[in-house]
């Protein structure tokens, strides 16, 4: 079967996501070809090539873009089967998939997808697979993939570097209400094997990677399968540096790991703050305060380690005085440089299946289900609220590419401007300060939990 596996976004990483489902097609004998749509293009040779198409959806932004695309492949090839694999294919129930070849597969896909490929009964919808995480799939077909030089870089004091990403394990033990995972995963992690992600390391690094992201929900999941892991990766390459996604309870709930890991090259942590408002951290059932998050900067500052907060600013139970108070922590913990600006943009989504939706402190204020937004639409009951992320929304997307330290004054000047300040402003770096000169981060901003731009969503106007 001549099969083509689509990634339309994967926060600016080669998707490992195409790599690994191609190389299990491939060992069960079929024809793939990769398309990332985020770097290049769908060849319609590669369309009308195709006897099946799968899409992989890891995230909301992913899913949007993939949908018009996968209309448009169906107007134009209505025989050839469609698959939505990865952890957002069955969070929008209505895809317009009619033969029954066609199929949905969440969790642990590659299994489904292989069968799907090769004629038989994919499985259900959501499928979790072994707890020990031994896995007879192959190393994963990067050959297929554009080259790393065409994604996202490091961006460290002595320079730029090639990025690749892996993960050590799939799903979460925890149960966030905002995110998708818990949806699929019910507060259950897989651990991908050892020896499986040390030689995908190997690979990323001889096609020329000299930072890794370890790509994982939450690294600190499994922490002695994540501590061994990076010893290893270590002894065998020694100058390669690694970002990874710790929860800020774990990042508190394990202070020995991050002298070891900054001496194996550690050099940063993307940590979901979200809030600091402790209402909505308990709503979001995040398992910290504002106080544990504060801590969480400090400690790891203490090992001459940086964290990268994201945020979810926008809520029904934001007001103007959390809006002033996050900038306020952003400042006296001196994170002006760590935070990209998309992330005072982002607001709660809800799609299907949704741990919120139905929550006595989030229903009065949801509407109707949007198919096209993907989500349950709900309002602010200030409408001073909408129309602030709305405003700000815009002004990051326009100054995409610029000094994120100018676009952070234009973001405070609005927020404070919205009337939630009463109080003395909070000085830079009052209860915490970074270092100086340039601070290491990737160079893709990070658009996982929000709605794809406008830059994002053009190339798609006419797929192929």
């Amino acid at each position: 079967m001549r099969v083509l596996l689509v990634s339309t976004y994967d926060l600016g990483h080669q998707p490992v996501a195409l790599a690994a489902p191609a190389a299990a097609l491939e060992s069960a004998g079929h024809d793939v070809r990769c398309t990332d749509v985020s770097v290049d293009p769908v060849d319609p040779a590669d369309v009308a090539w195709a006897e099946r198409v799968a899409f992989s959806v890891p995230m909301h932004t992913a899913l949007r873009l993939a949908l018009p695309l996968a209309t448009s492949i169906r107007e134009r090839r209505p025989e050839v089967p469609l698959c939505f694999y990865g952890l957002y294919a069955t969070v929008h129930t209505d895809l317009a998939l009619v033969p029954p070849t066609d199929a949905v597969i969440a969790g642990e896909y590659v299994p489904g997808l292989v069968a799907w490929a090769d004629g038989r009964d994919p499985g259900q919808p959501v499928q979790l697979g072994r707890r020990d995480g031994r896995r007879d799939t192959p190393l994963p077909a990067r050959r297929l993939l554009p080259p790393l030089d065409r994604y996202t870089r490091m961006a460290a004091p002595d320079g730029e570097h090639l990025v690749g990403s892996v993960a050590t394990t799939t799903g979460c033990s925890h149960r966030c209400r905002h995110c998708p995972v818990p949806v699929v995963y019910d507060g259950r992690v897989r651990p991908v094997g050892e020896a499986q992600v040390l030689a995908d390391v190997d690979q990323l690094v001889a096609a020329g990677a000299g930072h890794l992201t370890f790509s994982d929900p939450d690294f600190l999941n499994m922490p002695g399968h994540a501590r061994r892991i990076v010893r290893e990766v270590h002894r065998r390459h020694p100058d390669l540096t690694f970002d990874c996604t710790v929860k800020v309870e774990h990042i508190l709930r394990h202070p020995d790991v991050w002298a070891e890991w900054r001496a194996a090259g550690c050099a940063f942590v993307v940590s979901a703050f979200e809030s600091v408002d402790d209402t909505v951290l308990a709503l979001l059932d995040k398992g910290h305060t504002a106080a544990d998050a504060s801590a969480a900067v400090s400690l790891l500052r203490t090992h001459g380690i940086e964290i990268r907060p994201s945020w979810l600013p926008f809520t029904p139970l934001t007001t103007a005085a959390s809006l002033a108070d996050l900038v306020d922590f952003v400042v006296a913990h001196d994170l002006v440089a760590n935070v990209d600006p998309v992330q005072y943009t982002v607001r709660l989504l809800l799609p299907e299946g949704s741990l919120l939706v139905d929550r006595p402190e989030i229903r009065p204020f949801v509407g109707s289900y949007d198919p096209v937004h993907l989500g349950w639409s709900w309002a602010h009951p200030d409408p001073g609220i909408d129309g602030l992320q709305s405003e700000l929304s815009a002004l990051v997307e326009q100054r995409v590419g610029q000094d994120p330290l100018v676009t952070f004054e234009a973001i405070e000047e609005r927020v404070v401007a919205l009337g939630g300040h009463n109080r003395p402003r909070a000085c830079l770096g009052q209860v915490s300060r970074g270092p100086d000169g340039v601070r290491s981060r990737l160079t893709e901003p990070w658009f996982c939990c929000s709605e794809p731009t406008a830059a994002q969503l053009a190339p798609l106007a006419a797929p192929y």
